[in-house]
């Protein structure tokens, strides 16, 4: 478990921004990226009958549509244990490798930082 206060005031800002969205909309996961010049993009999970994306999918999607060239880091919030591989191919098509995944449940606490590699 990593401590959220010793997190980078920008990580921590994606994983409030990523929290607000999943209670905010009632969804399983909430989800937020940001991009090389310091833009975030908040997702939730979308269920529809014809599509089904996860948080962090439709975050990495909001930033490409948006013009976003690379990711600086990426954070989602769940109850899963863990970040999918779908979930980190699609940081990494954008971001790169090295790009650091935060995991946090849904008291914001972040679980876990991973790679996108």
């Amino acid at each position: 478990m990593t401590d959220s206060s010793a997190l980078d005031p920008e990580d921590r800002k994606i994983v409030t921004l990523a929290r607000s969205a999943r209670a905010r909309n009632g969804v399983p996961e909430g989800a937020a990226v940001r991009d090389e010049t310091g833009r975030t993009y908040v997702a939730g999970t979308v269920g529809l009958d014809s599509l089904r994306l996860s948080a962090l999918r439709t975050a990495v999607a909001m930033a490409v549509a948006s013009g976003a060239k690379s990711l600086e880091a990426a954070a989602v919030v769940t109850d899963a244990d863990g970040v999918s591989a779908e979930d980190l191919a699609a940081v990494r098509d954008l971001g790169g490798p090295g790009t650091p995944v935060l995991l946090a449940g849904p008291d914001g606490v972040v679980r876990l930082t991973v790679s996108a590699g």
